[in-house]
């Protein structure tokens, strides 16, 4: 939502148009985005990643994607990591999936430091192997091969943030 606010904001980039795809799970609050439900460039959207007609659908109207959906939290993925699975692999193949046959543009993909497993101080450089200790990270792991193999082996520009 924060990232919303700012493309829209008087400091973004102009003509833009943003369709928010959102479940509205437990972590979900549309209130997040009542300063900017009002602007001509805004759409809500409440709906599934892992929806392949929605997504198809979605994907049609748009040029780029900023893909944010993920079921977090560590100790959450370890009381039951099946919805981790889904959300976190399986709708992620459903965008990118959907991207690709949409001709979309840019596919950004926002993934967690977590895929480099435990660390006491510092940061990994980004040829670390990937080490994921939970459901969690194993899932955002699997979702970030997912995206880095609809580079190599459908020349989409995806990138991967892994911050954290």
């Amino acid at each position: 939502s924060h990232y919303v606010r700012t493309l829209l904001g008087p400091q973004g980039p102009g003509d833009v148009a943003i369709t928010v795809l959102d479940k509205l799970t437990y972590a979900g609050n549309p209130a997040n985005l009542d300063e900017v439900r009002a602007h001509p460039g805004f759409a809500f959207v409440q709906g599934d990643i892992c929806d392949p007609e929605l997504v198809g659908k979605l994907m049609a109207e748009h040029d780029q994607v900023v893909h944010f959906a993920a079921e977090s939290h560590v100790d959450r993925s370890i009381d039951g990591g099946a919805e981790f699975v889904r959300t976190n692999v399986v709708g992620t193949h459903t965008l990118i999936d959907a991207a690709h046959r949409a001709g979309i543009e840019t596919f950004v993909h926002i993934s967690t430091d977590e895929v480099y497993g435990s660390i006491d101080e510092g940061s990994w450089p980004e040829t670390h192997p990937l080490q994921p200790n939970s459901p969690y990270s194993s899932a955002k792991a699997s979702s970030d091969l997912i995206a880095l193999s609809y580079h190599r082996t459908h020349g989409l520009d995806v990138r991967v943030t892994r911050c954290s």
